[in-house]
């Protein structure tokens, strides 16, 4: 049995079947959700390595701490039409046995990023983010195979059967004018932090405006707030000036947790080749996407693991391997059936009905479906086309451990 197989098999046992919130008594005021499966939903997709392929993917992943830079730790309904009713009861259910079978060992979790958007009229209430973020981890105290990362200790501290989860939103908006809810945010393990999500908020212009506004007075006192607390700054989703203002007002390594290139991609929610060297340059790094109908490729027909392994080819060429990650955005449920229906209300472009459907008529990223598949077989694809050690290793989690220790308390 290989280290991978052992590791899985420790973290099963750890996880031991728990299911989120079992420790509440059924009752009228807890509404009831049947899930998509979390693993098994869909048949993996059969991307075959090579057998020394394998074996070396293997060995650099029993020697790094496997990083996604950006995933979605939720489960999802099964039916994708209660997904609203789902996030308005205020309690995220989490993917345990998806997590003990990912191979990951530290997940950045997208959370509720969008929670508010879609619990209320007002995009992103302070209460909501307040109470999902307790609320996950009221779940997480109650089981012992998700470990909640603050502190660089935290990780030292991590048993190999257990998966460290760092807590992140994807927006600032939530915080108002109040920089001092940064510090509660802080207090409540989030340790990194989206600027803006797609519409503008009061610290700067997000990518879906029609402008490219800049970061605001405002927005440069947060960034320095979170760089005084040791918050990582996001701007995945921050328009193009609000990133390059942030490199520039932060003392700390700015980050693109989950985008891509927009040279092989033209749409907003991909960054132009000056964002990503500005982002470099601070030494932070840009975290590869593979969410359906987002990293696609000029120069790939479809939405594989291919037209995502472009895009981090394409970074890896443009600014070295110290400054490339892999941060797939997926998620243990239907995301594109999720894409379909919110996608408009954040700025992402709808999926197009008139796309051809994947390989074998599977309607979503084939080889990078969910936070199980994707890091894993990403790892593989760099191994595949001939990439060093070093490098391999950097990418799958190296940089993002490098920023942490330049950025968090010990």
């Amino acid at each position: 049995m290989s280290s991978h197989d052992d590791r899985t098999r420790a973290r099963l046992e750890r996880w031991g079947g728990y299911r989120p919130y079992e420790y509440l008594a059924p009752a009228p005021e807890i509404p009831q959700f049947e899930f998509a499966a979390v693993v098994g939903r869909v048949p993996e997709a059969a991307v075959a390595w090579p057998d020394e392929v394998e074996r070396r993917a293997a060995e650099l992943e029993a020697g790094t701490t496997v990083v996604s830079v950006h995933d979605h730790l939720s489960m999802r309904p099964a039916d994708p039409a209660r997904f609203a009713e789902y996030r308005r009861s205020g309690r995220e259910h989490t993917p345990y046995e998806g997590i003990a079978r990912s191979g990951v060992d530290l997940f950045f979790d997208g959370g509720p990023a969008a929670v508010s958007m879609i619990r209320s009229h007002t995009p992103f209430d302070w209460d909501d983010a307040v109470s999902d973020l307790a609320m996950r981890r009221a779940d997480w105290s109650h089981q012992s195979l998700v470990r909640p990362i603050e502190r660089l200790r935290d990780l030292e501290d991590t048993q190999p059967d257990q998966v460290g989860v760092v807590a992140t939103l994807e927006s600032a908006t939530c915080i108002g004018n109040d920089l001092d809810r940064l510090d509660v945010l802080y207090g409540l393990g989030v340790r990194l932090l989206g600027v803006v999500y797609s519409e503008s908020n009061q610290l700067g212009s997000g990518l879906a405006e029609t402008g490219n506004g800049p970061l605001t007075a405002l927005g440069r006192r947060a960034v320095r707030r979170m760089n005084e607390l040791g918050m990582v700054v996001d701007v995945s989703h921050a328009g193009d000036q609000t990133c390059l203002d942030a490199v520039r007002a932060s003392a700390a390594p700015v980050v693109v947790t989950h985008a891509g290139a927009r040279a092989l991609q033209p749409t907003p929610r991909m960054k132009p080749d000056d964002v990503i060297r500005a982002v470099a340059d601070s030494g932070g790094y840009i975290g590869i996407e593979a969410a359906p109908n987002t990293t696609r490729a000029r120069t790939v027909p479809g939405h594989d693991i291919d037209s995502v392994l472009a895009h981090l080819e394409y970074c890896l060429e443009l600014v070295g391997p110290e400054h490339v990650a892999l941060g797939p955005d997926t998620n243990f449920g239907d995301h594109l059936a999720w894409h379909r229906t919110f996608g408009p209300l954040f700025g992402r472009e709808a999926v197009d009905p008139s796309l051809p459907p994947g390989p074998d008529d599977i309607p979503f990223v084939r080889g990078c479906e969910n936070p199980a598949e994707s890091t894993r077989n990403l790892i593989r694809g760099l191994v595949q086309r001939g990439y060093s050690d070093s490098e391999i290793q950097a990418v799958a989690g190296g940089n993002a451990m490098r920023v942490l220790s330049s950025v968090w308390a010990p």
